[in-house]
């Protein structure tokens, strides 16, 4: 690899692997008559069910219109539901319902079939290496956001 060529690759690299996880996801999903944002709710509630749908739209980086059109959709289609909270009126609470886990059931396959066609050619242990490393560039990420969030603050105290 020429010296520089990571500099100027990388993040590109990164970003067109992605666009194109998420368009092999989007057709996959469509089999199952369902999107890939849907898929991404259902997931997410799957893995902490009773979720306010606010913190759900702040983990998943959504708008929290948008959100309430995804989870209109999946009610409607009785794979999810939302539920009042005991003590807050206003706040609802995100649930599966029992037609969702077959679906789901069937989504996980569909993930693993995905993984493996992104990974194939790729040893198992190349794999588990090029996880730690995302996942170590995730953490390096992280900490330089937060880092200049500290400064921001900082600075904004001084001059504001």
């Amino acid at each position: 690899m020429p010296r520089g060529s990571v500099d100027a690759n990388f993040m590109f690299t990164l970003a067109e692997v992605q666009r194109l996880l998420r368009a092999y996801a989007d057709k996959q999903a469509a089999r199952h008559g369902i999107t890939r944002a849907q898929w991404a709710v259902l997931a997410k509630v799957e893995r902490a069910e009773g979720l306010k749908q606010s913190e759900l739209a702040e983990l998943m980086e959504m708008q929290p219109i948008t959100l309430t059109r995804l989870i209109d959709r999946l009610c409607e289609r009785g794979w999810l539901e939302r539920r009042s909270d005991d003590s807050d009126r206003r706040v609802k609470r995100l649930y599966l319902r029992k037609a969702a886990r077959p679906l789901l059931g069937k989504l996980a396959g569909l993930r693993s079939e995905i993984t493996a066609t992104a990974l194939a050619g790729i040893s198992p242990a190349d794999t588990h290496r090029l996880l730690t490393q995302l996942e170590t560039i995730k953490e390096n990420v992280r900490s330089a956001i937060q880092l200049a969030n500290g400064e921001l603050a900082r600075k904004e105290q001084r001059y504001g």
